[in-house]
């Protein structure tokens, strides 16, 4: 099993970090304590209690390479709101559900999410470095899919007698939250399945703990033979630093294909400059944009929405000012549908 440590509280007093600092002791140490948070950041205590019942609700969490980039002071930070906590958070909405995008009519095996042909989503952790508030999975139950040894070889047994299936996804949670021993191990073992083509890792954790990305990973990934591909998840340029660089170079010597994803949230990056400047900002890093989606309805997320007019519009005018490939596809995912659904004017 999963043999990263327990999420402990910490201090209001900031930790101690470098590049060198180990990825498991910032992902064990975050800040969940919205108290902490508020003074850390020198917010008013007047957001206090709203954060708290955010907080019951869906726990705060946030390591502290991220919490360094966010702008002390701004309670409109773009960072900051993704991680903030908000009363809004407990407001019923209709048509904001647990379950937004029916993964649980598709999660044929403990975890294991089978909703499109060719490819199968496996759930390695239900750890996350990072608590987004508008996550899709915040309502997802991952005590219900461990993976044990005994779930792992169901999974393996039921990969092997399907040969349609050509690509595997890590996804979590995080599925960079577990140890670089298990997934050599998990992938040496997927690596026997002949049919098996392609290795796809869905993770935050670079974008939000750039000190994940280790020698060993990059090894590991180097030395499989799948064709690999790694999808980061940065919604905002403020995200990305000189470490990103790092990283991202890291990764492509080690022959791995790296993209972004995004999602489109009200008061983070729903402007053209914004957007314009993710996708400048990623391709100077190495990173090439790959999908912009609308939010999925979550419980609990509904004031990160804006309309289909509005992301339309937005996007029309980044078409009209990037060249095309620096245009993520403006997406989202409808249940029960064969593939994403393109927006288009």
């Amino acid at each position: 099993m999963n043999s990263v440590p327990k999420t402990t509280k910490i201090s209001e007093t900031a930790i101690q970090i470098g590049e060198n600092t180990p990825w498991q002791h910032l992902l064990s140490h975050t800040i969940n304590s919205p108290k902490a948070l508020l003074k850390r950041l020198g917010l008013s205590e007047s957001y206090l209690d709203g954060a708290i019942a955010g907080a019951n609700e869906f726990p705060l969490k946030v390591p502290e390479p991220y919490l360094a980039k966010i702008k002390k002071g701004d309670p409109q930070d773009p960072l900051l709101r993704q991680i903030l906590p908000l009363d809004a958070e407990l407001d019923a909405i209709p048509g904001y559900v647990i379950d937004p995008l029916a993964e649980m009519s598709a999660n044929h095996r403990d975890g294991l999410i089978h909703k499109y042909k060719g490819r199968v989503l496996l759930i390695l952790s239900g750890a996350c470095a990072i608590n987004c508030r508008y996550c899709f999975r915040r309502h997802f139950p991952y005590q219900e899919n461990r993976l044990g040894p005994e779930q792992w070889q169901e999974i393996l047994t039921y990969l092997t007698a399907d040969p349609s299936i050509s690509e595997v996804i890590f996804s979590g949670g995080d599925p960079l939250a577990t140890s670089d021993e298990r997934l050599a191990r998990m992938i040496k073992e997927l690596e026997q399945i002949p049919h098996l083509k392609r290795l796809r890792i869905h993770t935050r954790l670079p974008i939000v703990i750039p000190q994940r990305v280790t020698t060993s990973l990059t090894t590991i990934l180097k030395e499989c033979r799948f064709d690999t591909v790694m999808v980061l998840h940065a919604n905002h340029p403020n995200e990305l630093d000189e470490q990103t660089v790092k990283i991202v170079t890291a990764l492509k010597n080690a022959q791995v294909t790296v993209l972004n994803q995004a999602v489109l949230l009200k008061g983070v990056n729903d402007s053209v400059d914004t957007l314009q400047e993710l996708s400048e900002t990623l391709f100077h890093y190495g990173i090439l944009p790959y999908y912009l989606f609308t939010l999925d309805p979550v419980q609990g997320a509904a004031h990160f929405n804006i309309s289909d007019t509005e992301a339309l519009a937005l996007f029309e005018k980044l078409q009209n000012i990037l060249p095309g490939y620096l245009l993520p596809r403006l997406a989202r995912e409808i249940p029960g549908k064969g593939s994403k659904t393109l927006l288009k004017p």
